[in-house]
Formats: structure tokens, sequence, C-alpha cells
């Protein structure tokens, strides 16, 4: 018999409380794309994501009709392309990109995914070449999306590509200056990237992937926080758990129902749901809004840390109840750009740079959407960079940087990008010096529990 209150419970989680499926994404392997001619590598690459995504957009907008659940963004992830162009005798990686962000287009997605390489322990001849090329082919494309993976917890850290990242973090950021340096915005380095992200600018189809797949990114902090402030006050913090688990399980059965129909309708595997808690600038849509729900006055404040370590762990709990096919990053996104009460937090200054890092210890990604002032030094950058690999290769998690060196501005000013990357307050950085440190190069050996064979 179907319960009425369920029913309601769903239009509300969709109508009050912004739960959507925040990504369908289409995983494509193009490995057998490459060949000598980098014209015929274009060619197959545009022929192959034509083919395979002609009808994602239109099948999923169907489905959101008929389920009356929003999708707000169509996507396409590909094999790291470095691998695809270094095949040619003379690869030309921005003539790769363009290829990708018109397919892109055509086929109508929000973003393409996959410029990217996977340097944890070195770099190739391809991996070289695509990491130089890509602050002119973000600064070229529209919906393209770049992401360099420089540790694991196997591997160690490839001090030497943290240093390259940085200045190419930089270089992006000034050639996207007139757009707010919206190049920087769409490049992310890793620490134990997985292949099956669905999220941006993350997502890659990887090398243990099948051919295509469907991949699909759940998000409902709002529904979260609405659960949370149903609680009595004094609701203890297993009561708070509990209730966070169930919403989760809530939300991941609806992600995986809309994933599994599209996958069908489109002839292809499902691959996995990702249930990350992904916020967006709309009140009430927000990570940042569930602490205080929680009971902390705002993000930043002490016991912050605590609160984002039990939210991450119960989405991840439920979810996994909720599937068998759980993947990607799952958890709790803090990006400060994309969330309502982050950017009130950290333009308010209860949120400082040196809290986010400690936060990305227990989160899904790490620093994630932060814009620091223009001047910063590309070595700052770098030691930002490797601090966040640490904690990744220590913890045997994944973590990210996307910083925004915002090109001309500096504390007291913005940054805007509008839609789902919002807008940031320059935030300051330590401006302690670690040039000496990042630029003896070579690789930070792997911790000793990577030896567990």
């Amino acid at each position: 018999m179907i319960n009425e209150n369920y029913i309601l419970e769903t239009i509300n989680m969709i109508k009050l409380y912004n739960l959507d499926i925040r990504t369908v994404t289409l995983a494509l392997s193009l490995r057998d794309c490459m060949d000598s001619d980098v014209n015929r590598v274009c060619e197959n690459i545009y022929n192959k994501i034509k083919k395979y995504a002609a009808n994602l957009v239109e099948y999923a907008n169907e489905l959101e009709n008929e389920y009356s659940i929003p999708i707000i963004n169509k996507r396409i992830s590909v094999t790291p392309i470095s691998l695809v162009g270094e095949a040619c005798k003379n690869p030309d990686y921005v003539k790769i990109a363009k290829t990708l962000d018109m397919a892109g287009k055509e086929v109508g997605v929000n973003f393409i995914g996959g410029f990217s390489a996977l340097v944890e322990k070195g770099c190739t001849r391809g991996d070289n070449l695509l990491i130089e090329s890509i602050p002119e082919a973000l600064s070229k494309t529209d919906f393209l999306c770049s992401s360099v993976n420089l540790a694991s917890s196997k591997a160690g850290i490839n001090m030497d590509a943290v240093l390259k990242i940085a200045e190419i973090i930089k270089k992006s950021a000034e050639m996207t200056q007139d757009k707010d340096c919206i190049g920087a915005a769409k490049l992310v380095c890793f620490c134990n990237s997985p292949g099956d992200n669905p999220f941006m600018a993350g997502a890659f189809c990887g090398m243990g992937e099948p051919e295509c797949a469907l991949n699909v990114g759940v998000s409902g902090p709002g529904v979260v926080r609405a659960a949370v402030e149903d609680l009595p006050k004094n609701a203890d913090m297993s009561v708070l758990a509990n209730k966070i688990k169930q919403t989760a399980f809530k939300i991941t059965t609806t992600g995986e129902l809309i994933g599994r129909k599209l996958a069908g309708r489109l002839g292809i595997p499902f691959g996995v749901i990702d249930l990350s808690l992904a916020p967006t600038p709309a009140i009430g849509d927000s990570v940042a809004g569930i602490f205080q729900a929680m009971g902390l006055e705002h993000a930043g404040a002490h016991g912050t840390t605590a609160a984002l370590a039990m939210l991450n762990d119960a989405v991840k709990k439920g979810g996994i109840m909720a599937s068998s096919h759980v993947g990607g990053l799952s958890g709790a996104f803090i990006p400060v750009s994309e969330d309502a009460g982050m950017i009130e937090a950290a333009s308010r200054g209860c949120l400082t740079f040196d809290k986010l890092e400690a936060m990305t210890s227990v989160c899904s990604v790490g620093l994630d959407m932060i814009a620091i002032p223009g001047d910063t030094s590309v070595d700052t950058i770098a030691g930002i960079i490797a601090d966040e690999m640490a904690i990744g290769m220590i913890n045997k998690k994944t973590t990210a940087v996307r910083i925004i060196p915002a090109i001309g501005k500096t504390i007291g000013d913005s940054v805007s990008w509008g839609g789902l990357l919002g807008e940031a307050p320059i935030m300051k950085v330590n401006g302690l010096s670690s040039s000496a440190f990042v630029r003896r190069g070579g690789r930070i050996p792997a911790p000793i529990h990577s030896l567990n064979n």
C-alpha cells in the first residue's frame, strides 16, 4: 500500500528543500580513438561522443518530466586525454580540447571532463604536453574541465608535478582574467582520484571502467538540514547520526532509480551513484546550513570538523545501505563559492583558510572553489597543494585542490561566475615562504601503510 506520508515527504524534498539529481554523467572510453594522426584522433573522438551521447540530454529531460525530479546537469567524462593524444606523432592537445568542447556543445551537455593526466609517480611525454596545454585549452573552450592526479597513498606525492601544476593554475587564471579567472575554476588537482567520479571538474573515465557507463551524482544538503531541524534540540549525537543516515538512504534510492532508468533508455550499463552532498549558492541548499542546524553558530566554529566528520560518515552509511553500486567521491562537499552558507562564513571571517584545510581531513574532497589573492606566489600555491595531497595520502582518501588566484584582486574583493559555480570572497593565505621546500623536487615517499600487499 502506498503511504501518503512518503509521497508528501518526497514532494517536500524536491519543492521545499532543493532535492535534485545534481548530475548524470556519461563515462566514455576513448582508448579506441587513438591514432598517430591527431586529425584522425579528433575525428574519432567527435564521432564517438556523437554516437553515445546523442540522446543523453533528451532522455534525461524526459525522465525529469516523468518523475518531476530536477536533473541539473548532463555531463560527459572521457578517458584521460594525455593517454589518448600520446599516440600521435605530433600531438596537439589544444586541438583535441576544442574537439571535445565542440562535441559536448553539439550533444547539449553542460560540461565535459577528462582533459586529464595521472602523474602521481611521474610524467610521460604525453602527460607533460597535456599539462603545458591546459591554460590555453581552458581559455579557448567553454565546457571543458581538466584534472591532474598528483599523488596517491601507493605512490606518494610527485613534487615536481605539484610545482608545475601550481604554475599552470596561475597561468590559467591569468589567461581568463577577463572572466574572473574561470580557467582556474575548471582545473582541479587530486590525490587518490577515483575513475568513476561524476562531478566536475574532476570527472574522467578511469582505466578500469567499461566502454561506457552512466554515473549519477545526487545532492540534498537542504533535505538533510530540514531533517536535522525536525529533531528535538536535545537529541543526542546517535539520534542525529541515525536521522542523517535515514535521509541519505532516501536520497540515494531516488538517485539510483533515475540513474538506472536513464541507463536503460540509453542502452548502456549503470555505473555508480555518488551520494555526495553537493551544495549550491541557493539559499537553504547549504552544507554550512547543516552545521547550523546541528547547533554550531556558523561554519568555522570550533566543532565544525567534528560535525563534518559525523555528517560525512552518516551519509556514507545511509547511502551504502541503499545501493550496492556506490562510488565516486560520496560524502559532503565543502566548496566555498558554491555554498551560500560557506560564502557568508568566509565573508564574515568565521571560516579561515586553515580551518578549511583541517575540515578536508574528514570531508569528501578538499580545498574546493576557494579564491585567493591574485599576487599569491606559485610557490605558495604549490605548498597549499602539497599539504592537501599529504592529507589524502596519509589518510588513504581522496583530496583535491581547486583554488582560483584572482588576478588583479585582493582581500575584500570577490569573484563571481554565476550558476552552480557561484561567487567567492578572496580569502587570506599564509604569507610565509615555502619556496625552498617545494622546489626540492622529487617525490615524497608513500607512507608505510602503502606496503599492504
